[in-house]
């Protein structure tokens, strides 16, 4: 049973990745480019869910909150942290990225780092120290008897990870705009002369993006006990790891590599060594690439000359 209850936790934990690697694989796979700020912007929704759960349960909830009113507060946080990650996205697209549109990609890349750390210390000057998290959803599942506990936040984790999968592969498969995204990744300058707006395609993706690591760093907000300005950077950086490790550019890929990721993270932790769970994590990247260089399901795409 102790297999089975860490692979369970992999899974919730690569859950969380995956969500994160969505928002990485859409943005590289329709505007080519990385978005190294995308972690920042799961602190950013952290917060803003963090603290409108504080203050909404100290004015509304009183001293016997009952289980609706509880849940109430918790959607509202989430709607609220995914319209405030999704503006920013937008905006963080239309003032840092947008100019750069011709640009080559190390000046992107360069940006892309700044804006991190821009975010990041907004962050320290608006929120300060460290903040206390006392995840809303709380409580467990028990089976066998009580030999297999499975937490709600996890059960959780994994069904919004598998909805939020499927729908952005029917988006993108079955919508006007999804149909206008996949021509702007095959070829952004023939899409233009079909009609396509480029710009607005483009924005679209990061606003979708966005709104994904709103979820996400709500989620994590459930697994880590202390959110601070850099809350987001080892997940981000892990994320891509995952959107790469699956084929970046790959819905499903980023999916895939996302849970095998938290699953390789888990039983090496469990197994082997928490202070090296990283390190085999990276490892493992570095072999899948060198037998696979375009990911698990990535598409190798000639260069065009």
């Amino acid at each position: 049973m102790e297999f089975l209850s860490y692979l369970i936790t992999g899974i919730s934990l690569g859950s969380i990745y995956a969500i994160i690697a969505l928002g990485y694989t859409m943005v590289y796979g329709i505007a080519k480019m990385l978005n190294f700020a995308h972690g920042d912007v799961i602190m950013v929704g952290a917060y803003v869910s963090f603290y409108v759960t504080m203050f909404a349960g100290s004015n509304l909830l009183g001293e016997d909150p009952s289980a609706l009113t509880t849940g109430a507060v918790a959607l509202v946080s989430v709607l609220l942290a995914m319209v405030v990650c999704t503006v920013l996205g937008v905006v963080i697209e239309g003032l840092a990225y947008r100019p750069l549109r011709q640009a080559g990609s190390l000046a992107v890349l360069i940006t892309a780092i700044g804006v991190s750390y821009f975010l990041q210390n907004a962050a320290q000057l608006l929120f300060g120290a460290n903040q206390e998290l006392h995840p809303v959803v709380s409580g467990q599942l028990t089976l066998f008897d009580g030999q297999l506990r499975i937490s709600y936040v996890a059960l959780l984790t994994i069904t919004a990870c598998v909805v939020i999968m499927l729908g952005l592969t029917a988006f993108t498969g079955k919508s006007k705009m999804g149909k206008a995204m996949r021509a702007c990744s095959e070829d952004r300058g023939a899409a233009q002369l079909m009609g396509i707006n480029v710009n607005a395609t483009i924005s679209m993706t990061f606003a979708i993006g966005s709104a994904l690591a709103a979820i996400a760093g709500v989620l994590l907000c459930s697994y880590s006990p202390v959110l601070q300005p850099t809350t987001g950077s080892m997940p981000g950086i892990k994320a891509f790891t995952a959107a790469v490790f699956g084929g970046i550019g790959s819905i499903p890929g980023a999916f895939l590599g996302g849970l095998l990721l938290g699953v390789i993270e888990a039983m090496a932790q469990a197994y082997i060594s928490t202070q090296l769970s990283n390190t085999i994590l990276f490892a493992v990247l570095i072999v899948v690439l060198l037998v696979k260089p375009d990911g698990l399901l990535g598409k190798h795409v000639p260069e065009k000359v």
